[in-house]
């Protein structure tokens, strides 16, 4: 393990990795298998994202994005499901950086308890990539490209039509929040879960997720089964994004990272972003600061350049956003659980992503949010 590399923390801290990052030895064996990168010179950047382990790697042939899962998150075809998606998308015109083929044709490859994916680096500047993913975004220029952006994905996704992904862990699904009845739904998912199942029968979950559903959930749910299936980005935040250049009116030059994209619907992408960019998540205790209503705002206006949205949509999102975490929280705790065994991570993915965010919009300051949501209309 390298002492000196350390990854953002549940709480916006730095901390030790749980996959060690990648070393030069390993990247030697891994390049040889593909014509272009060549072998590697040196390491130019470790990311600190805390899921997997990635870098930046310099060869003759310039540097290229190496991130490495480990297989009992990743599988060579879960992984082929997102290089497919990202494949369509790119075909359609959405500046996504090119997943490299090794000598064989494959864009995965699977070494013992390792799966590895290489990418060309991504064009443009990676303003955001020391920024922790629950962090909001300040500037409101910015919100509005990354608005029309994900329009334009949503635009070049439809028409894809794939199986659902075919993994729960760390991937934004909507099965349960759009169920009639998600306990049920949730109760039958887990034979096939059962590292979560394994974590919340030391929960009275049943309770605790009809608790936080109750406000929201019965007047979501009919009008969410009738959107259209589309797959979505999933983690649309502003450091999956490289901009053009460091100024307000920067225009985005690639879109990162779509390990949990999945099958659901354009309005819960647009959910997720809000989420993601516009609530400080990470210092609730400081009141109405914590909710940048503004960004939220124009992300929908400039989305909705792009992708018209009537009135009922934007009601829709406002009263989807409170549960828009619902299935991805619980995927975090079925990781941190049964794969990183951090009963501490497992907690906070518990009580602090998945019952208390869902609490904080019934506050001041998230009703607030939503209000503001809703004044888009």
């Amino acid at each position: 393990m390298n002492p000196d590399h350390l990854v953002h923390g549940l709480a916006g801290d730095e901390i030790a990795p749980d996959w060690p990052a990648l070393t030069p030895s390993e990247l030697e064996s891994l390049l040889w298998r593909y014509s272009q990168p060549g072998p590697p010179l040196r390491i130019a950047w470790h990311s600190p994202r805390p899921l997997s382990a990635a870098c930046l790697v310099e060869t003759r042939q310039g540097e290229f994005f190496v991130k490495r899962h480990h297989r009992r998150v990743r599988s060579a075809a879960t992984l082929g499901e997102e290089h497919r998606f990202m494949a369509h998308l790119r075909d359609h015109g959405v500046p996504i950086p090119v997943v490299l083929q090794d000598v064989d044709g494959a864009s995965v490859v699977a070494l013992g308890d390792w799966v590895y994916e290489v990418h060309q680096r991504a064009a443009g500047i990676d303003l955001y990539r020391e920024t922790v993913s629950w962090q909001p975004l300040t500037s409101r220029a910015h919100a509005r490209s990354a608005g029309r952006m994900l329009a334009a994905l949503h635009d070049a996704s439809t028409g894809y039509d794939a199986a659902q992904r075919d993994t729960h862990i760390l991937v934004a699904r909507s099965e349960l929040i759009a169920a009639p009845d998600p306990v049920a739904s949730l109760r039958a998912q887990l034979p096939q879960r059962p590292g979560l199942a394994d974590y919340l029968r030391q929960r009275d979950w049943q309770d605790d997720l009809a608790a936080l559903l109750a406000p929201w959930h019965g007047k979501v749910q009919p009008r969410l089964t009738r959107e259209p299936r589309l797959w979505t980005h999933g983690d649309w935040h502003v450091s999956n994004l490289c901009w053009s250049d460091p100024g307000d009116g920067a225009s985005i030059a690639s879109v990162l990272d779509f390990g949990l994209a999945a099958a659901n619907c354009a309005l819960f992408d647009l959910a997720t972003s809000i989420e993601r960019n516009a609530i400080a998540w990470l210092a609730l205790d400081t009141g109405d600061a914590a909710a940048h209503p503004d960004i939220a705002c124009a992300l929908i206006e400039d989305y909705r350049r792009i992708r018209p949205l009537e009135g009922d949509d934007i009601r829709l999102l406002a009263d989807l956003l409170p549960l828009v975490h619902v299935d991805f929280a619980l995927s975090e705790v079925e990781y941190f659980h049964a794969i990183t065994h951090s009963s501490e991570s497992a907690d906070v993915a518990y009580d602090t992503f998945l019952r208390g965010h869902a609490g904080w919009f019934l506050t001041p300051a998230g009703q607030t949010m939503l209000q503001a949501i809703r004044d888009c209309a």
